[in-house]
């Protein structure tokens, strides 16, 4: 508060409040409660700091630029909301009927403004709560799928305090708020798939209605990974489960129906729904940005649009690469990308092992993330974009790197414990005499289950 006197304390006192309410829902939490209290915690307090440093020194521009245009545009909303109707024709063209996309930040912005007054500050705050608090629903989300406590933290503590997941969740931008619902639309999903919870169906509508509203594109392939999450069930499936799952999907189709989405696909199907549309989006993107590349590929035909997955992907996985340093934003990911290539190996044993192991339950992240890595392989045109979106990816990703590297540090374990046992197993060889009732032990014994089936149990 005292380097940000004027907009500090109340920004401040917004998000203590909730911040005191993510802390009773962690609580709720039956497993591992104080390292996801102090996960938590110190994530919300990693994104204050970097969050209050951008917002005094101005850096908004320079990180995310996108931050000003919601300030603008949310302040204009809740000067519409006071009766003042000068604003309204700037929303229009904003929202496009609710075509466009992100016009849901406008509200979210607008709506902490009506409580703070304008406030960008508190608007990075909230956001810090909710990129904290997507921490430990990826815990969640983790011992969901692979019951592994390792495993879980693991993945906790990226999601917590990797460098681009704490800037994207520290200022004014949709990012943080897109990543949040899309763990709370995955940990709800597999819930569901369990059992029937009107918590969770809550929450997964919610998340469904709000991802409409920042990013409707990921909207729809989180509907169509959690349709086929509910289909294939996570259980073998029984007349019980089937109808439980059927109404879930009815009722919650239902539920989103009833608050505009046929409208809205309609719109933006109009809008976007066509490869020429999408080869001027992305022609604007490589092509107004320095970081641009890609300038030449078409994707305004289908074959187009397949040849530019390979550099896309690519990109997308792996940008920025050391020759692209021709900028101090760059220059500053750099110690990130050189953490991020070395667990791509993890990140591949990890999928393997998922897919031979755990097919079923992971189901709904394979889906999801294939067919958002494959939009985002065509769509992309700069290396910004590539690695700003990434973070949509990274939350599940890191499931897959967490499992990858437990499955190695166990594997190093039981090499290490095979040799203390045959070492002290030659011990008592050599002390061992023929009138001793006891034999020494065998040779290579070891009693503790394998890494993997601790990971398949």
């Amino acid at each position: 508060m005292s380097v940000a006197p004027g907009d500090g304390a109340p920004a401040t006192l917004l998000a203590l409040p909730l911040a005191a309410l993510a802390v009773w829902a962690i609580l709720q939490i039956k497993d591992d409660r104080t390292f996801l209290f102090r996960v938590f915690a110190f994530a919300f307090l990693a994104r204050v700091l970097v969050g209050t440093l951008i917002y005094v020194f101005h850096f908004q521009g320079f990180f995310g630029g996108d931050a000003i245009t919601y300030d603008s545009f949310g302040y204009a909303l809740l000067k519409v909301w006071e009766g003042n109707k000068d604003y309204q024709l700037a929303i229009d063209r904003f929202t496009g009927g609710g075509a466009a996309s992100g016009w849901g930040m406008l509200y979210m912005v607008a709506g902490i403004y009506k409580v703070v007054g304008r406030n960008m500050l508190a608007v990075q705050y909230v956001n810090s709560i909710l990129g904290a608090a997507t921490a430990p629903i990826t815990y969640m989300i983790a011992m969901e799928l692979f019951p592994h406590r390792r495993v879980a933290r693991i993945c906790a503590l990226l999601a917590a305090f990797f460098p681009s997941m704490v800037l994207w969740s520290s200022q004014g931008l949709k990012d943080g708020p897109i990543v949040f619902l899309l763990a709370v639309s995955m940990i709800a999903t597999l819930r569901l798939g369990n059992r029937f919870s009107l918590k969770y169906f809550v929450s997964l509508a919610l998340a469904l209605g709000c991802l409409l509203t920042l990013r409707f594109y990921v909207f729809y392939i989180v509907v169509v990974a959690i349709t086929t999450a509910f289909i294939l069930g996570r259980r073998p499936l029984t007349a019980q489960s089937f109808v439980r799952q059927l109404l879930i999907m009815i009722v919650i189709a239902l539920a989103l129906t009833y608050f505009g989405v046929s409208r809205y696909a309609t719109q933006q199907f109009q809008a976007y729904g066509s490869l020429d549309q999408l080869q001027r989006m992305r022609i604007d993107a490589s092509q107004t940005a320095q970081s641009g590349f890609g300038g030449d590929i078409d994707v305004s035909t289908t074959s187009g649009a397949l040849s530019a997955i390979p550099l896309g992907f690519t990109y997308l996985l792996l940008a920025p690469f050391p020759w692209q340093l021709a900028s101090a934003r760059q220059m500053i990911t750099m110690p990130e990308m050189v953490v991020w290539w070395a667990s791509l190996p993890l990140l591949a044993l990890g999928l393997w092992f998922a897919i031979k192991h755990r097919l079923r339950e992971v189901a709904p992240i394979l889906i999801f993330t294939t067919l958002l890595t494959l939009c985002y392989s065509i769509l992309m045109g700069n290396v910004g974009t590539a690695y700003r979106q990434r973070a949509q990816l990274l939350i599940f990703y890191f499931i897959f790197v967490a499992i990858g590297f437990v499955l190695v540090k166990e594997k190093r374990e039981e090499k290490v414990r095979k040799r203390l046992a045959e070492t002290e197993a030659a011990r008592s060889r050599l002390l061992w005499t023929p009138g001793k009732k006891e034999r020494p032990p065998e040779k290579g014994k070891d009693a503790r289950p394998s890494d993997k089936a601790v990971l398949t149990n």
